[in-house]
């Protein structure tokens, strides 16, 4: 297997509607990220063709659908989604072992979600859930793996929890703030060099690269602060 290098561990969420400004953003970022995100706002805006169209400029391509359906269902668009060719692809875990068996597939990286990063334990549990978001996350990913899941995404804080109890499985790890970047939405953050230390494979940075003047730059800087 390649040694991965530092900057194939940097994932960049490209968050945007329009076209124009998903390829302008493709472009500025080759070379300095190893895989682009495409999630539910630029594929329900643009559908399918944002795919083709990203991976055509060379890039690889994460497509974040977070897939939650009954097995056959969600079978079937991973399939799709793989066809498109999505280097990773987004399934809940969530949705159990029949569905995450019925997704797993060879060609492609079937990740499954394991606990938002928006969320924290008093929301968990206003949504039925025991027990701690860590010890949720730990049990979800063990779901994954044991279901023929080869990774998972979690919050960096449950990256070295789930690195110990699921050993080599993919771990990929959004809610990534750079110091002195707003968290937003997010609840469960760390830095990227955080992160990585902490056993992640791969780190998902949207807004302070994106939003930055100068994405591509931004983008280095990440990859330099871990590398």
């Amino acid at each position: 297997m390649p040694i991965m290098q530092a900057t194939d561990r940097l994932i960049v969420a490209i968050d945007r509607s329009n076209r124009d400004d998903i390829l302008r953003l493709a472009d500025a970022l080759h070379g300095a990220a190893g895989v682009l995100k495409i999630g539910l706002q630029a594929f329900v805006a643009n559908g399918p063709s944002i795919v083709h169209e990203v991976t055509g400029r060379g890039a690889k391509v994460f497509l974040d659908l977070k897939i939650h359906d009954i097995p056959n269902t969600a079978k079937n668009a991973v399939a799709e989604a793989s066809s498109l060719g999505a280097a990773m692809v987004t399934v809940h875990t969530a949705g159990g072992e029949a569905m995450l068996r019925a997704c797993a597939i060879d060609s492609t990286l079937i990740l499954g979600v394991t606990i938002l990063t928006s969320l924290d334990d008093a929301e968990l549990q206003r949504i039925g859930f025991r027990g701690t978001t860590l010890d949720n996350a730990v049990r979800l990913a063990k779901l994954a793996q044991q279901s023929g899941l080869r990774g998972v995404v979690a919050s960096p804080h449950e990256v070295a929890a789930i690195r110990e109890a699921c050993g080599a499985l993919k771990l990929v790890v959004p809610g990534i703030r750079t110091d002195g970047s707003e968290a937003g939405d997010q609840r469960r953050t760390m830095t990227p060099a955080a992160a990585i230390a902490a056993g992640a494979d791969y780190i998902v940075v949207g807004r302070p690269i994106t939003d930055a003047s100068d994405p591509r730059a931004a983008a280095l800087a990440i990859v330099d602060s871990f590398a």
